[in-house]
């Protein structure tokens, strides 16, 4: 039950800046991408809820008076948190792989998870890892996988880096843009379970068309 708790509260606005603020925003998104255990946190609702507060126009937006600079400078702090995530489990997966694949069914972790990521690398190649971050659970195994499997690090960095940028910056971007608006604040909640299904419905049907295609 209290996870369920904490999960919502970390889509809270208020409640994120009397938490720690978006300071709070960085670790979370580092522990989502880089650490196993985190696969259950809400990256997508997340960033975007962080670009409402960047936008508050008030003591909140700190460390700067002007909104676009927070921006600016929030964006890149939370694309270094997640590329240096996505390092962290590249590095675990190389390291531990073979660790995984052994170990039994717990609450914070099903073998099915990095069955799935892997799965989703065999079918997207390197392109998996930038897609990855788009798909809740996904993204937090991929980086993981492709340790295991030893893809070159140049590759990797590669499509870490331009995946987190087109991740970070457009959700968080979109935040900002919508963050104000009376009638998104009123319907909070709806708009970021649209905002998940948008983000993710894309690649899913991608993969359903195409394996049904290979099924023909």
């Amino acid at each position: 039950m209290e996870i369920f708790d904490f999960l919502k509260n970390v889509i809270d606005p208020n409640w994120i800046m009397s938490n720690g603020g978006l300071y709070l925003v960085l670790i979370i998104l580092f522990i989502e991408t880089g650490m196993f255990f985190g696969f259950f946190l809400p990256g997508d609702p997340l960033l975007f809820v962080a670009g409402m507060v960047i936008a508050s126009a008030n003591e909140s937006s700190y460390p700067f008076p002007n909104d676009v600079h927070n921006l600016l400078y929030w964006t890149v702090l939370f694309l270094v948190a997640t590329i240096a995530g996505y390092f962290l489990g590249y590095g675990f997966g190389r390291k531990f792989g073979n660790i995984l694949h052994h170990k039994e069914d717990a609450w914070l972790f099903k073998r099915k998870y990095i069955h799935t990521a892997h799965e989703f690398y065999e079918k997207k190649g390197g392109f998996a890892i930038g897609v990855a971050r788009f798909l809740p659970i996904v993204r937090t195994f991929a980086p993981i996988v492709a340790g295991m499997v030893e893809m070159d690090i140049k590759k990797f960095t590669a499509y870490n880096v331009a995946g987190a940028i087109l991740w970070v910056v457009g959700i968080t971007t979109l935040g900002y843009l919508l963050g104000e608006n009376p009638w998104i604040n009123r319907n909070l909640e709806f708009v970021i379970l649209g905002l998940v299904l948008v983000v993710t419905a894309p690649v899913i049907l991608k993969l359903i068309l195409k394996k049904k295609s290979y099924s023909k």
